[in-house]
């Protein structure tokens, strides 16, 4: 990655890389900043088993050293495609608005998903909210930034791809692209932290072949959602806008996930002495007997 591509300087005909140069100079900085928050929990932390020793602060201060930075760093260290351009209008805002309204929903919500239909479990020490770990917040957001930003690299370079050829075989490929990375992204995250003992599950085959799929319907739904900001020249948008999208992308995944519990269920049986420890959501069963 050369120094102009950082400044955000790198030519706007690129097959990968947006036009817009303040999106273009985001997506690089969030690529070049995952090394560091995955070589850390991933390469570092996992393998070495440092968690052993962790209490509730030191998960916490893990998720901020994660997170805080994709915040700090473009605010501190201004690319050029955003010196000329104030606060409000620079893409990294825009992108990480987006991103932490659609992962809080996720954590906060969703996260009962997994405990009531996939069989998960957390069971490291933390401190949570809605009786999820504040750690896992934080992660999500840079996790999800990642994963976002990599769609948007692959959809970009598949349009061009498929330009010349009919509407409907564009839009066939494009929807059959973004259920492959889907699933795929949703299976690798699911495998990656697999040597980390305390995220725990009933069934763990299932939770890898069907649970990645009942994951997938996050990121099915947000690919081709978040790609849209910024990423018309003539079509620039506000926070507002970016908000209220980020709030339908995620009221449409908790419509599409309920469903799933309504009309298919736990992927697992969960017997009187498997169930998860944690309580559901007011909505799903089970509730009312462990409060």
């Amino acid at each position: 990655m050369g120094v102009a591509e950082l400044d955000g300087s790198s030519s706007t005909s690129s097959l990968w890389l947006a036009p817009n140069p303040s999106k273009r100079w985001a997506e690089l900085f969030f690529l070049g900043y995952t090394p560091f928050w995955l070589t850390l929990c991933l390469g570092i932390i996992v393998p070495y088993k440092l968690y052993e020793t962790f209490t509730e602060l030191e998960y916490l201060l893990l998720g901020l050293v994660s997170a805080v930075p994709s915040f700090l760093i473009p605010l501190l260290f201004v690319g050029k495609a955003d010196s000329c351009l104030g606060l409000k209008d620079r893409f990294w805002i825009k992108a990480n608005l987006w991103i932490i309204i659609f992962s809080y929903v996720g954590n906060y919500f969703w996260t009962h998903y997994f405990f009531t239909v996939l069989g998960a479990s957390y069971t490291f020490p933390s401190w949570k909210m809605n009786n999820v770990p504040h750690t896992t917040f934080l992660l999500t957001h840079v996790c999800f930034l990642f994963y976002h930003v990599a769609s948007n690299l692959t959809l970009r370079r598949i349009r061009h791809s498929v330009a010349d050829l009919p509407d409907k075989i564009q839009l066939a490929v494009e929807a059959g692209w973004i259920l492959v990375l889907s699933y795929f992204i949703a299976y690798l995250e699911t495998l990656a932290i697999s040597n980390f003992p305390y995220y725990e599950f009933v069934d763990r085959a299932s939770m890898y072949k069907v649970g990645s799929l009942f994951y997938a319907i996050y990121f099915i739904i947000s690919f081709p959602m978040f790609l849209r900001i910024d990423e018309k020249l003539g079509d620039l948008w506000d926070l507002p806008r970016v908000a209220v999208d980020a709030l339908g992308a995620a009221m449409l995944v908790t419509i599409i996930l309920d469903l799933w519990r309504i009309f298919l269920g736990p992927i697992v049986p969960l017997p009187e002495t498997k169930l998860c420890l944690q309580p559901g959501l007011p909505w799903l069963p089970g509730h009312a007997n462990q409060t």
